[in-house]
């Protein structure tokens, strides 16, 4: 064995009580334990760092003894360490496997003994296992608390291209890996803790079903908030069918957990753009099976509708759309007299806009850049296109962390807002060559074009916090004399041929949702105002809503799932807010008679007119 090396050595089930029987060889040690061997197990359970003791070699050589403790460990392997490397590092405890961030800074450079690996080719697979995944990857591939580590085999192979059933022997669905649903199923447990409001909902709808005989397709996110969601509408009497609105943003795990539950769910992370549509057309075109109300998150899953079934809108009742996107391109069957059947915007609802887009962006933007590019945000100069509550909550952030923050905006409103904020209102073209980060944040497309790329400082960062792939021009990207490298997991080099770079993450598409992660409390005052804009659309009596684009009502219709004293007198956004409260022990004050008489309210409101701008 040549010095450099590190052998992993997988014992056959016997514990190694002692390294002297094996002359050379340095054990690995944990603090606190009294024996010198262990298993992994041990490794997981332990809370401390461990010590390593070494030889006194010459050689730089540090192997590591342990007790097998399953089949899925394999055979031996050999990490290659860097010649002048004299130590083994280690890597505190974190969310990942303990035992992998001993290995993490070499598992690109795993081998068989007696086996040589190219640097460029598929990692070789130990059993089965594979121990692929880099230290970008580790930390990025996944926005999720936890990785997972996946047999290669399933990178290899399509989810098309398999045959899965699930426990129960159904196999209406196609994911990445059915056998990751405990893992899954384990998050979407720890997300129903953050989701109070949904929680309420089921708990109240017992015995009351508001939405049975809805069938309802949905193509949003599919994460662990979204599952809460589907399992809460599934409570509430529904039937669904799922696909994901973004090919990045799929948790594999928890629509695994989804599917072995019994939901239909299309969707995997890294889908292809056929995939993507495939997917859609897999909820939608199914035997026996016809949908009659649609929840969409950027307009795709109606728009493939309107072009393949026209004829399905004749049982669909209605669509709740929650993205700015998609309102956009519901307002414009509207006006083109196309639009077959009544529609809720979401999305400009308060809770929508003043929570969601404010105060989930604000936390997000930060965890995205971070996680995949680990910039320092103190004294960068960034430009955020568009001051919306996306905007807002994006520009806040970055500004507290001592960054110097631009703003570009065509609205006078919000751009007045932007300046008395303390930011500076430029033109793109005015301050793209000096910019380290680029964010989009308007829901429009072509905002930043190759024009302003081939500008662009050496390094300078490319981002979208909207919701589709179209504000930045990543198509003009694809040409001949561009070289692209891919760096991390969704962090790509664009190279220029003079040897300039820009960085894009996500290939233009949603930063927070397919790199990082969102607050769970946020996304459970959103996913509570679809679940009851589904009831208030589902249960309107003929004739209320008409073939347009509505806002959330003041008033619930028939809301089975609200205690009976409080049916048709709440406003759908104040109730939301109401059934998040308790979280924070937040108490409110209650109107005399005499106050709500002065004021002209019900005591148990609405408190505000339909024109009041919060």
């Amino acid at each position: 064995m040549e010095s450099g090396d590190l052998r992993l050595a997988v014992g056959s089930g016997n514990n190694v009580s002692s390294s002297e029987a094996f002359p050379g060889w340095v054990l690995i040690l944990w603090q606190g334990y009294s024996r010198s061997s262990f298993t992994p197990h041990d490794i997981l359970e332990s809370s401390s760092e461990p010590k390593v003791e070494q030889e006194n070699s010459t050689q730089d050589v540090y192997k590591l003894l342990l007790n097998k403790q399953s089949s899925k460990w394999g055979t031996s392997s050999t990490i290659v360490l860097p010649q002048n490397e004299s130590k083994l590092p280690f890597i505190g405890n974190s969310i990942f496997n303990p035992f992998f961030n001993l290995f993490l800074p070499f598992l690109l450079q795993i081998q068989f003994a007696d086996q040589k690996q190219e640097f460029n080719k598929r990692p070789t697979k130990i059993g089965r296992r594979s121990l692929s995944r880099s230290i970008s990857q580790s930390s990025t591939d996944s926005y999720s608390s936890a990785a997972s580590y996946t047999d290669s085999s399933d990178d290899e192979t399509s989810p098309r291209d398999k045959q899965q059933k699930n426990s129960k022997g159904n196999g209406d669905f196609c994911i990445k890996n059915i056998k990751q649903a405990d893992f899954g199923r384990r998050e979407i447990e720890i997300a129903e803790q953050e989701m109070p409001a949904l929680m309420a909902l089921r708990k109240r709808a017992q015995g009351e079903k508001p939405l049975a005989g809805a069938k309802i397709v949905g193509c949003t996110h599919i994460t662990a908030q979204t599952a809460v969601l589907m399992e809460t509408l599934g409570a509430l009497g529904a039937q669904c069918r799922w696909a994901a609105c973004n090919i990045y943003s799929t948790q594999n795990e928890v629509a695994a957990a989804l599917a072995e539950g019994g939901f239909s769910v299309f969707a995997w992370k890294g889908e292809s753009e056929d995939d993507f549509w495939w997917c859609i057309d897999r909820c939608v075109n199914v035997e026996g099976w016809q949908p009659n109300m649609i929840l969409d998150d950027g307009g795709d899953l109606t728009h493939w509708i309107y072009k393949k079934y026209p004829n399905m809108f004749k049982k669909i009742k209605g669509i709740v759309e929650e993205s700015v996107t998609g309102v956009h391109r519901l307002y414009q069957l509207s006006k083109a007299g196309k639009l077959c059947v009544p529609a809720m915007n979401v999305n400009d609802s308060v809770t929508k806009q003043k929570f969601d887009n404010l105060y989930c962006c604000r936390e997000s933007i930060l965890d995205g850049l971070k996680r995949t590019t680990d910039v320092m945000f103190g004294g960068k100069q960034v430009v955020v296109c568009g001051y919306g509550e996306v905007g807002k909550g994006c520009c806040a952030a970055l500004k507290a962390m001592g960054s110097i923050v631009y703003v570009t905006e065509i609205d006078p409103i919000c751009a007045l807002q932007a300046c008395m904020d303390g930011f500076r209102l430029v033109k793109l073209n005015e301050v793209i060559r000096q910019v380290d980060i680029v964010i989009t944040c308007t829901g429009n497309k072509n905002v930043v074009v190759r024009e302003y790329m081939d500008r662009m400082k050496n390094g300078c960062i490319v981002c979208n916090m909207g919701h589709s792939n179209t504000e930045i021009d990543v198509a003009s990207l694809r040409t001949p004399e561009l070289t692209w490298e891919r760096v991390r997991s969704q962090v790509d080099h664009v190279i220029w041929p003079d040897g300039k770079r820009i960085v894009l993450l996500a290939e233009g598409r949603l930063l927070n949702l397919s790199c990082s992660t969102v607050p769970t409390f946020v996304l459970s005052i959103t996913a509570t105002t679809q679940a009851l804009a589904l009831i208030e659309l589902y249960n309107a009596p003929e004739g209320r809503y008409k073939q347009d684009v509505y806002l959330l009502p003041k008033k619930m219709v028939r809301a089975q799932c609200i205690e009976p004293e409080e049916q048709e007198i709440l406003k759908i956004d104040e109730y939301v807010a109401s059934l998040h409260l308790p979280t924070f022990d937040a108490h409110l004050t209650e109107l005399s008679d005499e106050q709500a008489k002065y004021l002209g309210l019900n005591k148990n409101g609405p408190f505000k007119p339909n024109y009041y701008r919060y």
